[in-house]
């Protein structure tokens, strides 16, 4: 299974590490921004699974970023927590109008925080976490590592599989070849773009198989997307 992706933005750097190992811990893939704009660039480029976002961070605030990421399409709908020293009720409430769909106040212990992250991405993106995958007339089970399209079992290889579970968690979004690199593959691994074009040939070659439709859309000058019906 992919691991579900979480962006942190927080500049205490113990805090940070903290963070990192937990949530690392329990199987996530984890990556630290300190800055408010570097966060923006970075969401820009590639959405996460989850944002932990701390509410005074450098250059642009937390309750900003909140702000301008729920007027984006693609982010519009990201699962947001924050974190803040800020207790009073007025706080919380702005937090939360602002967009955040969770408000953690500092100090927190870190299972509190782990399980504030389970619930959050088990109500806002079920696929994330589900066993099963299940696009148009493809499912893929991940814990026994299978894939059928219209009950007939599809042979595929561990980077076929691997990209096909990414792109069926979100179906109908167009991803660029970096993007598919960096959440197949991962992102301290150097591979030529072009090497996706060869897997996403080698995925659509096995999944559509005889005179069934292509299931894997191309989107020129943009890259490759899984078709929702």
């Amino acid at each position: 299974m992919i691991a579900p992706r979480i962006m942190v933005v927080e500049d205490e750097e113990p805090l940070g590490v903290l963070l990192r190992y937990n949530l690392e811990a329990e199987g996530y893939q984890v990556e630290i921004v300190t800055r408010g704009d570097e966060a923006e660039l970075r969401l820009q480029e590639n959405v996460p699974d989850l944002l932990v976002l701390d509410w005074m961070v450098p250059a642009i605030s937390g309750i900003e970023l909140c702000r301008r990421l729920r007027m984006r399409e693609q982010t519009e709908r990201l699962p947001i927590i924050m974190l803040t020293a800020r207790g009073e009720e007025s706080d919380r409430v702005r937090g939360l109008s602002t967009g955040a769909d969770d408000y953690l106040v500092k100090p927190f212990s870190m299972p509190e925080l782990v399980a504030r992250v389970k619930a959050l991405l088990r109500r806002a993106k079920p696929e994330v976490l589900s066993s099963v995958l299940k696009v148009g007339d493809i499912v893929l089970d991940r814990e026994q590592h299978r894939v059928y399209r219209k009950k007939s079992e599809i042979k595929l290889g561990p980077t076929e599989f691997r990209l096909l579970e990414f792109m069926m968690q979100h179906p109908g979004r167009v991803f660029s070849r970096g993007q598919l690199l960096d959440n197949v593959w991962g992102e301290t691994i150097y591979i030529d773009e072009r090497t996706v074009d060869v897997h996403v040939g080698r995925l659509r070659k096995a999944v559509n198989t005889g005179r069934m439709p292509d299931v894997i859309r191309t989107v020129r000058g943009s890259g490759y997307a899984i078709r929702e019906d």
